[in-house]
């Protein structure tokens, strides 16, 4: 595998987002979810663009200088975007997954659970607005 730094961020971000969905699904296990779809709804609310925009912004005063540049680097890629979520919280969503791939691939491992463990933080504090808050299906 090649060196993190040669990575392209979306790159990163891929590894980052699939490291990210298996923690929460292992997490809403650990809290006691045990119905399929009670735990695809509460999913979808931590791994929205929204919620992980949210958490980056939370965690960015608490990063290193490589950090902040993996995030800059994952914030600045150009790309596509979903039509329900905007540029800019789309890009801070990417920005989080890169540095979750960042910190996969260097074995980082205190500090992904920091910022997860953050997630349930704000989510006590009630400061996260999309995590949790999943639309009703029609």
């Amino acid at each position: 595998m090649r060196n993190w730094q040669e990575m392209n961020a979306l790159t990163l971000a891929y590894l980052g987002d699939a490291v990210y969905e298996l923690w929460v699904r292992t997490h809403l296990l650990e809290l006691g979810h045990e119905k399929v779809q009670e735990l695809h709804k509460q999913a979808i609310g931590y791994v929205r663009a929204g919620t992980q925009a949210q958490l980056l912004r939370a965690l960015l005063p608490e990063l290193d200088e490589i950090e902040q540049q993996i995030v800059a680097r994952g914030r600045n890629t150009k790309g596509g975007h979903p039509k329900n979520v905007d540029v800019v919280t789309y890009r801070h969503a990417t920005a989080f997954e890169s540095l979750v791939g960042y910190w996969h691939l260097n074995g980082r491992i205190e500090r992904m659970q920091w910022a997860f463990n953050k997630v349930d933080d704000l989510l006590q504090e009630g400061s996260m607005k999309d995590a949790g808050n999943v639309p009703k299906e029609e």
